[in-house]
């Protein structure tokens, strides 16, 4: 038996003057990030570096279409990767602390 579930789909982000300017800038960022991530380390990675830069080439532009046409669908990739960062951080120093007063 196959059971297939449509998950909902996410609301409309709100709008807010400065938006879309902030979008762009995060539809690039991270794709360039990959990108500067790839050269850095080009000489040991061969094809496969040059694929990661094509693909994220074509996302970048994929990304930034979308933050300038269909604003109210883009959803920040800076602000999810930083509510992971920042609890794994608090999860660090807690146990560092946890560990200093024992």
């Amino acid at each position: 038996m196959w059971l297939v579930f449509e998950r909902t789909r996410r609301p409309d982000a709100a709008y807010w003057p400065g938006r879309q300017a902030l979008a762009a800038l995060d539809a690039v960022a991270w794709p360039l990030a990959w990108v500067a991530g790839t050269l850095f380390v080009r000489d040991r990675c061969g094809l496969v570096g040059a694929m990661v830069v094509a693909v994220a080439a074509l996302q970048a532009l994929r990304r930034l279409r979308r933050a300038l046409c269909e604003n109210h669908r883009y959803f920040f990739t800076t602000w999810r990767w930083a509510r992971i960062v920042s609890v794994v951080l608090l999860v660090g120093c807690l146990m560092k602390l946890y560990y200093l007063a024992t």
